[in-house]
């Protein structure tokens, strides 16, 4: 597992290496959530994804990717979705290898 470094703003993005794959993740706040585009190897794969605690963004290994992203609440489980704010901080991006669970 990987902790992704982010920082508490409403739109970012990022490129990083993991897994020795090249991904690429935007995330964009909106009135209703947090969303994230991902692209693997320079090709988007998925657009608009919700951003929820403990979920999975890619969920599906068809897409090519080898693991998976996922935010994870650092105050418990909780109700409560990442928004901008609490990015890098409260909301933790991970990366998980294949076979990982979620924390």
């Amino acid at each position: 597992m990987q902790a992704i470094p982010l920082t508490p703003t409403p739109s970012q993005s990022l490129a990083v290496l993991l897994g020795g794959q090249n991904v690429g993740v935007v995330l964009r706040q909106r009135s209703n959530g947090l969303y994230a585009d991902i692209a693997l190897n320079g090709r988007t794969i998925l657009v608009g994804v919700i951003c929820q605690d403990r979920t999975l963004l890619v969920g599906r290994s068809y897409h090519g990717m080898k693991g998976d992203l996922v935010f994870v609440d650092q105050y418990g489980k909780t109700d409560s979705n990442p928004t901008y704010d609490g990015l890098g901080s409260r909301y933790v991006l991970y990366w998980i290898e294949p076979g990982e669970t979620i924390p």
